[in-house]
């Protein structure tokens, strides 16, 4: 199919201007002024935005946890991530304990089989070397396109690892080009934190947060930056949510070491005022780490702006607020931790980043795009609009309002984290290697239409034309 967007206002990380683009066998085939070529389909983008379709590097869907499963399945999260502009994300193989990493990774594609809506590729966490998967079988991973391996510092006696485990992890990376992930909190700390607060009696949602102080994320984020050191290994520090985070990061990549971070669109407008709301409502806001005090948001704005952290992801990881966050009505500590998001990242850093002056547009498609892609072996495949890229595009209207609700939303769960937010720009138009996926308001696609793409190893190029169904 053929495709030939008019007149749209293209902006990548690097460049703003305005042409024509043509789409052909799922690339960008041509880019330039007042293009005259034929095409199957041709859409009017005067006045919008022409982005590149945006790179979630970190979600959760159809996953086990805290004795529940996330609402969302590849289905239902990717048609949602279509909705807000996203064509690429990279989900997360949780290996079980006692599984192999091949068990593991069979399991989770055949979640996908059949169901995929955008493109996606897969991170493997790594929970159990002893009784599961072997170091020898987790270096050859990067062989399958999967060349990120990612490690729990926190929740303890189900997903953390000792620190043994982390180095050794580290160590593979650093020999097969893989990039190391880390949710950093200190989880022994929080476990002592945790079991004192239930034996005082403290059972609301608000002691989720006063359970999981900065402090331990401040301390797990600056330990694995110094073993990564060590190992020689890149480093990814995920969900950044506060200062003492930020900062050991921000002294890393200014002594010029291999370290990244990100943040989730959350951490920019939840805080501890949502977390205490009365009547169980607080237990919406309980995700790892938790919300921080208002005084992190600009700490947060300034750290992208910077790029002391370098992309902005969802960590989407729904749950629906009757029937599965209410499992903790009586107990914190059993509210299952995550949030959903992969609907709104775009029309939420949009609006109070880019339109309210805080970062530019291109550093907007740098942080939600590009730096994703290049960061996880999918650039230039992915993440930019150029010749030869696949045609992964978003026709974004700039002064289209919209207000975000969960009675309008595409994720199963039955809540929204902007819930009445009024917003001044969105998609309307969105293409997958040419394929129109949503148009006036409809997923005008199939499932099956998205393909598991292979990652390059870290630090190199995705050219074009790999991907597998």
């Amino acid at each position: 199919m053929s495709v030939l967007i008019k007149g749209g206002r293209i902006i990548t990380a690097a460049d703003d201007y305005v042409a024509d683009v043509y789409v052909e066998d799922e690339t960008v085939s041509l880019i330039g002024e007042s293009l005259d070529m034929g095409a199957d389909k041709v859409i009017d983008a005067s006045g919008k935005y022409v982005l590149p379709g945006l790179v979630d590097p970190h979600t959760h869907l159809d996953m086990p946890f805290g004795g529940t499963v996330t609402i969302d399945d590849v289905e239902s999260g990717q048609t949602a991530a279509a909705f807000g502009g996203t064509t690429t994300h990279v989900d997360f193989i949780i290996q079980p304990h006692g599984s192999s990493f091949a068990d593991a990774i069979a399991d989770w594609r055949s979640k996908a089989a059949g169901k995929q809506v955008i493109d996606m590729g897969y991170h493997m966490a790594v929970t159990d070397l002893d009784e599961g998967g072997s170091l020898e079988e987790l270096a050859t991973l990067p062989d399958e396109g999967i060349t990120s391996y990612k490690l729990f510092m926190a929740y303890k006696g189900a997903l953390m690892v000792d620190d043994e485990t982390l180095f050794r992890t580290m160590e593979v990376a650093t020999q097969t080009g893989a990039l190391v992930m880390v949710h950093a909190e200190n989880g022994d700390l929080i476990d002592v934190l945790v079991r004192q607060a239930l034996e005082a009696g403290n059972t609301d949602p608000l002691y989720h947060a006063l359970t999981r102080p900065p402090e331990a994320e401040g301390e797990a984020t600056n330990r694995a930056i110094q073993l990564a050191h060590v190992a020689g290994a890149p480093l990814y520090v995920v969900h950044v949510t506060c200062r003492e985070a930020v900062e050991p990061i921000a002294r890393a990549r200014e002594a010029g070491w291999d370290v990244w971070g990100e943040t989730c669109t959350q951490y920019f407008f939840n805080s501890l005022d949502d977390i205490a709301k009365p009547n169980f409502e607080g237990a919406k806001y309980v995700y790892s780490p938790p919300v921080r005090d208002k005084s992190n948001w600009d700490v947060l704005w300034n750290a992208v702006r910077t790029d002391a952290l370098s992309a902005i992801s969802t960590d989407h990881c729904a749950f629906l607020f009757d029937g599965q966050k209410t499992l903790g009505k009586d107990d914190f500590s059993k509210i299952p931790n995550g949030g959903p998001g992969l609907e709104n990242r775009l029309h939420m850093i949009h609006e109070f980043g880019a339109r309210a002056g805080r970062i530019s547009l291109n550093r907007m498609v740098e942080l939600l795009a590009t730096s994703p892609a290049k960061l996880f072996g999918l650039y230039p495949k992915k993440g930019t609009v150029a010749v030869g890229s696949d045609a992964d595009l978003v026709i974004f209207d700039p002064e289209r309002k919209h207000t975000i609700t969960a009675a309008n939303q595409h994720s199963k769960t039955d809540y929204n984290l902007y819930e009445g937010t009024e917003v001044t720009g969105t998609p309307e138009v969105v293409l997958l290697r040419g394929n129109v996926l949503v148009e006036n308001g409809e997923l005008v696609a199939l499932p099956g239409i998205g393909r598991y793409v292979p990652r390059a190893r870290f630090g190199q190029e995705l050219r074009p034309k790999t991907a597998v169904t």
